[in-house]
């Protein structure tokens, strides 16, 4: 292992035990941190927002796009979480929406459903009392011109 894979290992792991104690709710990160473990490959980051919301900001780089207000409710919202995982309910996950109050609902119904590794972005893409958000800390955004 080179000296930078055991430093990013590192790393990953205190940021993911410091999250895990997170209060309000289940673990969380905050964006920068969840960008660096998408970046590490050691998350795959969700943004669960509204396609109307995709097209005004953009979404987190490399997110993938599952609306949680999916048309067959919450059962079709986890039902394609899980496709996108191809079935990995293990699998290290971070859900981004506005301003986080989405997130950690999206997180419970996930959790509740048997996901393993549910984290939220306390600040959401446009902030909140958490932090400055996504889009302020000048994080990379992916446009979505096909939402």
């Amino acid at each position: 292992m080179s000296p930078r894979s055991l430093f990013l290992s590192v790393v990953v792991t205190a940021v993911l035990s410091v999250a895990a104690c997170s209060p309000g709710g289940g673990p969380a990160v905050d964006a920068p941190q969840a960008f660096a473990l998408a970046q590490a490959g050691r998350i795959t980051l969700i943004d669960i927002r509204r396609p109307e919301e995709w097209r005004e900001t953009g979404i987190a780089a490399g997110a993938l796009r599952i609306n949680m207000a999916h048309p067959q409710g919450a059962a079709g919202f986890i039902a394609q979480v899980g496709t996108e995982l191809r079935g990995k309910r293990n699998a290290p996950i971070g859900l981004i929406g506005r301003s986080a109050s989405r997130s950690t609902r999206a997180q419970q119904m996930l959790i509740d459903a048997g996901f393993t590794h549910v984290y939220r972005i306390r600040e959401g893409m446009v902030g909140s009392s958490a932090g400055p958000g996504w889009i302020a800390r000048g994080l990379p955004r992916d446009p979505c011109r096909n939402c």
